[in-house]
């Protein structure tokens, strides 16, 4: 049997993370290893907790926001994969806490299915944006299109969660041709990993908040 997925939530709402520690422990893959109040109770006992997914705040109190302390926790442990749960629908903060390396971004009033589907998908290795992130956010004005047909296929997929090795085969080309084109899109888009590049190929149209919600669900 599959050992659960270690997960350990950071808010200084305690009512927060109480809800949410019965809420995800009441499915058998899902335990919640520990509990913080602050990205520097996080960090003190990250050690000893070993997550694999952090569900945190991206407002925290203290010295370190949730940023920071994304920032931090995958210096120490890079395998780990990190959610921002958040009110906020600030795009500058949701932009930051990805180019820190969060794998995940969920809002604070989404469906508890969509936090579930969060959780095991970056526990998977995907990339998770919230599908109720706000059409204002996504479809703000962005630079003009510079990329090639090929590279906008290559964007939709990556965008949909398939990996360089998915994407070689749905295109019949090489999976090191896949890494060029990677490679090509975040420089033209000016981002730095795929959560990034998804909030981008939403923007441009080439995927739907629907289609992220059927390929996560299904």
């Amino acid at each position: 049997m599959t050992p659960p997925i270690r997960i350990v939530l950071v808010d200084d709402h305690r009512v927060v993370t109480r809800s949410l520690k019965a809420y995800l422990e009441s499915f058998v893959d899902l335990v919640v290893v520990g509990t913080a109040v602050s990205g520097e109770d996080l960090l003190k006992r990250l050690d000893e907790w070993k997550p694999q997914v952090v569900l945190q705040d991206l407002l925290l109190p203290g010295g370190m926001d949730g940023i920071e302390a994304t920032r931090r926790v995958l210096e120490r442990r890079p395998d780990t994969r990190v959610i921002a749960l958040t009110a906020s629908i600030d795009e500058a903060r949701m932009m930051g806490v990805l180019r820190a390396g969060a794998a995940g971004y969920v809002r604070k009033d989404a469906e508890p299915e969509t936090l579930l589907a969060a959780v095991r998908a970056v526990a998977r290795g995907k990339t998770y944006i919230d599908p109720s992130i706000s059409d204002q956010v996504l479809h703000a004005v962005s630079p003009r299109d510079e990329q090639t047909a090929r590279e906008r296929e290559v964007l939709r997929r990556l965008a949909l969660g398939l990996s360089n090795r998915e994407i070689a085969d749905a295109l019949c080309i090489s999976e090191e041709t896949v890494k060029t084109h990677v490679g090509s899109v975040l420089g033209k888009l000016q981002v730095e990993n795929r959560a990034q590049a998804i909030v981008q190929a939403l923007r441009r149209g080439l995927v739907t908040l629907e289609e992220l919600g059927q390929d996560r669900q299904a």
